[in-house]
């Protein structure tokens, strides 16, 4: 019997030797760090490079083990943030910095940009009659509530020569917006311009009008990627990995829409496959895969902010990116 209980004990000693060899913390490699990451708006194009970085295994190459939540819009993506329920996640960067310049969510920072441009538009149906700024004036206009859409209109309005006071803002939740629009209950939105294939499927496949604000406020940024202050100061290593890694999936996306958009739905079923391609193939000639961030934009950027009364003079551009991790500072 004790010889049995001595095979045995020889038999275990060799099992736990072998499952010992495949352990990273046996052959010396560090375990991969655990992040959240947020998209800035549910499961929609604009987002799906960042399942491509999962699927194609550009995080785990970069040592990360990330976790992809839906993210709820600006404000809401910065209040989890801010709870420590997430490391990065994607957000409207001018929205972001006008809470910041107000004195809220002061500890986020940008460290790269994937749109270079805002894209925030007025967009309308063909046939309304809304094709110039101007035109807007007795309106009714839907757009997100409390968005950037809503605090960037008044100073588009007074560039484009609109009266603010003579169009009519119905509130409504993002998801809504294309409804709203294709049942006519408002007569233009003011929302993003990748958006616009999911509103014309919306309104039956009618075609848009679309009015970029980007056209009387070029120096904007649209989304980017954002991390806490923390992470920025105490683990730039990680902020730079993660970075890397998103930035990468950045680019195959751009190249290959469809498949992208079908790797988002692999993970995402309810995801529209295709809006989003619709959504990757507009955005296209506002990235840069590169995720440049320049601080003389940046600060051009904080100026037209300012001049629209949206934030006191004199916010630092430091205060809002990390030009220590913002590709191309």
């Amino acid at each position: 019997m004790r010889r049995l209980s001595a095979t045995f004990a020889a038999i275990v000693v060799s099992v736990l030797i072998v499952a010992g060899c495949g352990s990273p913390q046996q052959d010396g490699e560090p375990a991969a760090d655990q992040v959240t990451y947020l998209t800035a708006f549910g499961a929609v194009g604009r987002d799906a490079f960042a399942w491509v970085a999962l699927e194609k295994g550009y995080f785990r190459d970069a040592g990360l083990d990330v976790t992809i939540q839906l993210g709820a819009a600006t404000g809401e993506n910065l209040k989890v943030m801010a709870a420590g329920r997430a490391q990065f996640s994607n957000l409207d960067l001018t929205g972001t910095w006008i809470l910041a310049g107000k004195g809220q969510y002061t500890d986020v920072r940008a460290i790269a940009a994937i749109h270079q441009r805002s894209l925030v538009s007025i967009v309308s149906l063909e046939g309304s009659g809304i094709t110039a700024p101007r035109l807007l004036e007795g309106h009714r206009m839907g757009a997100a509530t409390g968005s950037v859409n809503q605090l960037l209109f008044p100073a588009y309005a007074r560039l484009a020569g609109i009266d603010p006071e003579k169009v009519t803002i119905v509130d409504a939740q993002p998801a809504q917006l294309a409804a709203l629009l294709a049942s006519g209950r408002v007569d233009a939105l003011s929302t993003f311009l990748i958006g616009v294939r999911g509103v014309e499927k919306a309104a039956g496949g009618r075609r848009t009008v679309v009015l970029p604000y980007s056209d009387y406020l070029p120096d904007l940024f649209g989304n980017g990627i954002i991390t806490t202050a923390a992470i920025a100061r105490d683990r730039p290593e990680l902020a730079e990995r993660f970075r890397d890694a998103a930035l990468k999936g950045l680019a195959y996306a751009m190249e290959h829409p469809d498949e992208a958009a079908q790797i988002m739905k692999k993970a995402q079923p309810a995801a529209d496959v295709t809006a989003a391609v619709g959504e990757i193939e507009l955005m296209a000639p506002y990235v840069k895969s590169s995720g440049v961030i320049e601080r003389s934009r940046v600060e051009k950027a904080l100026g037209t902010l300012h001049d629209a009364g949206l934030i006191p003079a004199g916010v630092p551009a430091d205060a809002v990116v990390d030009f220590d991790l913002a590709p191309g500072s």
